[in-house]
């Protein structure tokens, strides 16, 4: 090997820290000349703890991550206090805060952890050698992928993650390691425009305009004939904080499992001032048909309500998969991508959305919904750039949004009310449905400080009406009450599809994720738009002898084709010489209430003997504790499936007597046509100390074939 080369894409010795594996590919990084990150041993330690830090500049913690950015005061040379805070016994680690090349405004930051695949033949011990060697632990597999494992930095290492994993790609052991590195996660939201009353996108024939133009709609009015939604259908939302309190998301067994993964309990309500996208979001898919504001496009199904971290990382990216697929989320939209012009996912992010679409809903696959992103650029291709504000980018660019570029995924672009493309929608073969939005001027988030208007200017008018969604409720959100007229951009475009499969599914549970795909194929309206864009002057609007446009992809979506079609794939019943159903009813009924110890769990056992396929479940509950918002209830079936029956949303009630069913806990749905024979577990969970409790009774109902 040359001298002056090293394995790593050409750079020259000494640079392998600044190449970042991710996805396959290599990313080259620049460093941060003025700050750098440091985590501490202790994820509880603050930073005004270690006298220390004050001497190193000044301290920022980097909101929803146990990480913090030191910021070096003029002068003072960088490096000189990494090393400093390296030998403080407090900090596991200090690195630098990187760029990409070619993305400068993107920040990088390394966390502690390292993924290596590694062949299938090497075993567990050799693994453990070579991560201890490099002073990695070796923590847990990787679900969905073979061989693979997720390992973390000890103060025994003596590199960074990013070496790490550059070192181990050496080994020929080793397939692939990354680092695993966060970003911020950057919302799909166009800039404001005019005040609308009505949802026109939904029905032409309600919207009251000022324009005499032809309105476009996705036909759903037709579809709603046929279903509006089944609570069983569960719709999760991956994106910020929701408002639960609204009247959009209330109704018996409206929400399902939530969880908020940046305060780590289960109530993921939005807490900052800014924090509103999650709830308009949610109503454009899922609000309530309660007589009063906005309705959503599937009403009747059920919200799994999920609170991101904010960053973009191996870990919460796996955590908000895992646990929608987990709880039963059969719809995942996500209104997100990268604050970046090209990340690829890394291999455990693309195993979580591949383990989502083949592993979710039993096996026939969750259908992940994707914004493709707001900039009016290729999801995944190369374009010249130039005349960006202080020459931000230029020359030929290599555009990446990993996640709508996934192919388990469905990336959805926007259209305007006249059926044209949004001035701002990503583009490009990626594409696979379009869905109406708003209109505006495609913008990306490139730094902390907000948006930033893509190159060149567009100097022509932009015609199109705006969305409405739910709001936050009072003063906060995007405007003052219960709605919000701003709404707009892919962000809005996303939930429009996450609703309409959630109608499909609704009449036709069986379909896999396959057959998803190939119905809004098959049903999508071929919109043609001969009009130049307005910004880059493509004509990208028509479509391609396999009918697809790379602005519409397969056209956009119709919601009575699509339902109509879900429909007539449903398998017809025919006369079976079967037994016929039989109810089976068990109760545990204590003559003394059992205690529910403090800060532990109780598990409570019924046994079924016959050997028939579940048709229906019921489970009765009733107990008491001192505090009900310590507790979660949970159902395991003989086969080890566990289902979250109550998640700790009771707060300080202190009596619950109720019966979860299949209407009220959609979750329940997973544990049909399987075999009942066996033990069944009630597991009662007390998660916090302080108070105890009783469990008077539980019965297990269940219908049988």
């Amino acid at each position: 090997m040359n001298g002056s080369q090293s394995p790593y894409g050409g750079v020259p010795d000494g640079q392998e820290g600044l190449i970042l594996q991710r996805g396959g590919e290599e990313l080259l990084l620049t460093k941060r000349l003025d700050r750098f990150l440091v985590r501490f041993s202790d994820r509880s330690l603050l930073p005004e703890q270690v006298p220390a830090v004050a001497t190193w500049g000044q301290v920022t913690a980097i909101d929803g991550t146990p990480l913090y950015t030191i910021h070096c005061t003029d002068g003072v040379a960088l490096d000189e206090v990494m090393a400093e805070a390296r030998q403080c016994p407090q900090v596991l680690y200090a690195s630098h805060i990187y760029g990409v090349v070619g993305d400068p405004e993107t920040e990088v930051y390394i966390g502690d952890e390292v993924t290596i695949a590694f062949e299938r033949t090497v075993n567990r011990a050799r693994i453990q050698t070579l991560t201890t060697g490099v002073g990695l632990a070796l923590g847990s597999s990787v679900r969905g992928l073979d061989n693979t494992w997720i390992t973390q930095l000890t103060p025994l290492a003596r590199e960074n993650p990013i070496k790490l994993a550059n070192r181990l790609m050496m080994l020929p052991e080793v397939l692939l390691a990354e680092a695993n590195v966060m970003l911020r996660k950057a919302s799909f939201y166009a800039p404001k425009d005019s005040l609308y009353r009505h949802q026109w996108y939904l029905s032409k024939t309600q919207a009251q305009t000022q324009t005499a133009e032809a309105i476009v709609d996705i036909d759903v009015e037709r579809a709603w004939d046929i279903t509006r939604g089944e609570r069983t259908i569960v719709i999760a939302v991956a994106d910020e904080g929701i408002d639960l309190n609204h009247p959009d998301f209330q109704g018996m067994g409206k929400l399902v499992a939530p969880r908020d993964l940046r305060s780590q309990d289960f109530l993921p309500l939005p807490e900052a001032p800014q924090e509103n996208h999650g709830t308009a979001v949610a109503g454009v898919a899922l609000a309530e048909e309660n007589g009063s504001g906005i309705v959503g496009v599937a009403p009747g199904c059920a919200l799994l309500p999920i609170r991101t971290t904010g960053y973009l990382d191996d870990r919460s990216i796996e955590e908000i998969f895992h646990w929608a697929v987990d709880q039963g989320a059969a719809v995942i939209c996500c209104s997100w991508g990268a604050g970046s012009v090209h990340f690829p996912l890394s291999l455990r992010q693309q195993a979580a959305l591949s383990y989502a679409a083949r592993s979710g809903r039993g096996g026939k696959g969750c259908v992940i919904i994707f914004a493709a992103g707001n900039f009016n650029r290729p999801v995944n291709a190369s374009i010249p750039e130039q005349g960006w504000p202080r020459n931000l980018l230029s020359g030929t660019t290599h555009w990446l949004n990993g996640f709508a570029a996934h192919p388990d995924t469905i990336a959805v672009s926007a259209c305007t009310s006249q059926g044209q493309k949004a001035a701002y929608s990503n583009w490009g073969n990626e594409i696979f449905i379009a869905a109406p939005s708003s209109n505006g001027i495609p913008a990306i988030v490139l730094t902390e400080t907000g948006l930033i208007p893509t190159a060149p200017e567009i100097k022509t008018p932009l015609v199109g009406l705006g969305v409405w969604s739910s709001d936050r409720t009072g003063t906060a959100g995007y405007d003052p009450g219960d709605f919000t007229a701003t709404f707009g951009g892919t962000s809005s475009a996303a939930p429009v599809v996450a609703g309409v499969v959630g109608l499909m599914l609704s009449v036709n549970p069986a379909l896999t994720l396959a057959e998803v795909k190939d119905i809004l194929r098959q049903t999508a309206d071929k919109r043609v738009d001969s009009d130049p864009d307005p910004q880059l002057g493509l004509r990208l609007g028509s479509y391609e002898r396999n009918g697809h446009s790379p602005w519409f992809g397969y056209g956009m979506i119709n919601a009575y084709k699509a339902v109509q079609a879900a429909l007539d794939r449903k398998p017809k019943l025919t006369l079976s010489s079967a037994k016929p159903p039989e109810t089976l009813t068990l109760a545990f009924n204590p003559e003394k209430p059992l205690p529910i110890p403090d800060n532990d769990r109780l598990v409570q056992t019924l046994t079924v003997m016959p050997s028939r396929l579940v048709l229906g479940i019921e489970i009765s509950v009733e107990l008491e504790h001192d505090f009900l918002g310590d507790v979660e209830i949970g159902i395991q079936t003989p086969r080890g499936d566990g289902v979250l029956l109550q998640p700790r949303t009771l707060g300080r009630q202190t009596r619950l007597e109720t019966t979860y069913s299949l209407r009220t806990t959609p979750g329940l749905e997973r544990l049909l046509k399987t075999n009942a024979q066996g033990d069944w577990q009630l597991q009662i969970s007390d998660r916090a100390p302080g108070c105890s409790g009783i469990l008077k009774h539980w019965g297990l109902e269940l219908t049988l074939g």
